[in-house]
């Protein structure tokens, strides 16, 4: 499965990407310090196996994750993700990390999240929202979901913390009808 935008594709992981997933994962990239450093990280040993069972994951469709790569060289940028916040009424949450921060501020951000946003609500009739779960400390993510017309809906107070500080969690959303009247058919070109 593969989708193309101006900038990246959306596609499945392949078994070439398996040598930069495990290196991109390990705990020691900036990129924890903003998707969720107040989870404890998965351990170095623990990464290869993560791994192939992501490069085994495509059985699942619609597709769970997607690794977002450059359009040009097919180099790995990061990922895209969704999750349940609670499948029996049909809210789901989506993620994104671009694991490199010499990719950060260049637009891939807005463009694979934009994609994944328009597949999910054309691989799911039944969703009427998507999440996005983050927090306070997480400016960039803050950003993209604004810029994107998700809207603020959730402030948990101090219900995270990060070397040893308190913030606060954060929740976006945005309607199916919102996303339609927004966006158009601006993503679902590369669908």
């Amino acid at each position: 499965m593969q989708f193309t935008g101006k900038k990246l594709v959306l596609r499945d992981i392949q078994k070439k990407d398996t040598e930069p997933l495990i290196y991109w994962l390990q705990p020691d990239h900036h990129w924890h310090k903003l998707d969720g450093p107040y989870y404890p990280p998965t351990p170095s040993d623990k990464i290869p196996s993560l791994v192939d069972s992501w490069l085994q994951g495509h059985q699942h469709d619609p597709r769970r994750r997607l690794l977002i790569a450059d359009k040009t060289t097919d180099d790995m940028v990061g990922m895209v993700t969704r999750y349940w916040i609670s499948q029996e009424t049909n809210w789901p949450a989506i993620g994104i990390v671009i694991y490199d921060p010499q990719n950060w501020g260049k637009g891939y951000g807005y463009e694979a999240l934009g994609l994944w946003c328009e597949y999910l609500f054309l691989a799911f009739p039944e969703f009427v929202r998507l999440d996005l779960r983050t927090w306070s400390g997480n400016i960039g993510m803050m950003k993209l979901a604004e810029k994107l017309g998700f809207k603020r809906e959730a402030t948990f107070r101090k219900a995270r913390i990060v070397d040893g500080d308190y913030y606060d969690g954060l929740g976006y959303g945005i309607l199916r009808d919102e996303w339609g009247d927004l966006h158009g058919k601006v993503f679902a070109q590369g669908l």
